[in-house]
């Protein structure tokens, strides 16, 4: 089974925490006061940079992929696939995406072939395997992970199960081969989703 040095997710419990602090501010408050001395609405937090390089939540995953140094192969693979039109939809999608290490890490020459024009359909299914349907953000995984006994199963574009854990601080994905990544940089927002920078390369069933 491969295995990932794990990371912590501090931005998750982080995003936790502010939710909690919100829901517990105090209720006295002076309700006669204008509406021009109301408290501001609290404003979005910063997006996450990625390898380096500033994410914009206005642009497309594909856009924001394509700007960031250490996603360079998931772009290629994901051109190879004829998947980039897809994924410059209107969606929504969460996105694991593996780093350029994460594919470093395969057998020697894996994504040589995988890039091969007779494997595209293996490469869709490689890279459909590493989407979901709809937005979810790590505060929702996490409180999904929690509901569901300390593990969550999500259903792939692909059609196959993605099991997500926590260990200790970090959030882990495990595929259906019981191959393992943690999620790197979480809440990478983008106008058409959400992406989750994982270090490591999930594998659906390929035989």
């Amino acid at each position: 089974m491969n295995s990932f040095a794990k990371l912590p997710l501090a931005a998750l419990a982080g995003a936790l925490s502010m939710a909690a602090m919100t829901a517990s501010a105090s209720p006295l408050q002076d309700t006669a006061a204008p509406a021009a001395q109301a408290a501001p609405a609290a404003a979005q937090p910063a997006n996450p940079a990625v390898g380096g390089a500033a994410m914009d939540a206005t642009k497309t995953i594909v856009d924001n992929a394509g700007a960031a140094p250490n996603l360079s192969t998931l772009v290629s693979a994901v051109k190879a696939a004829d998947l980039a039109a897809t994924l410059s939809g209107p969606g929504p999608f969460t996105v694991f995406a593996p780093t350029n290490d994460a594919f470093s890490r395969l057998a020697p020459g894996t994504v040589d072939t995988l890039l091969k024009p007779e494997n595209k359909a293996t490469l869709v299914k490689v890279l459909t395997y590493h989407v979901v349907p709809g937005t979810i953000t790590g505060a929702q995984l996490l409180a999904q992970i929690d509901a569901g006994g300390g593990k969550v199963v999500l259903k792939t574009v692909e059609g196959e199960p993605l099991t997500v854990t926590k260990e200790g601080q970090a959030v882990a994905l495990i595929d259906v081969n019981g191959n393992k990544s943690y999620i790197e940089v979480p809440d990478v927002r983008q106008s058409n989703g959400v992406v989750h920078v994982v270090n490591g390369v999930v594998l659906p069933k390929l035989n």
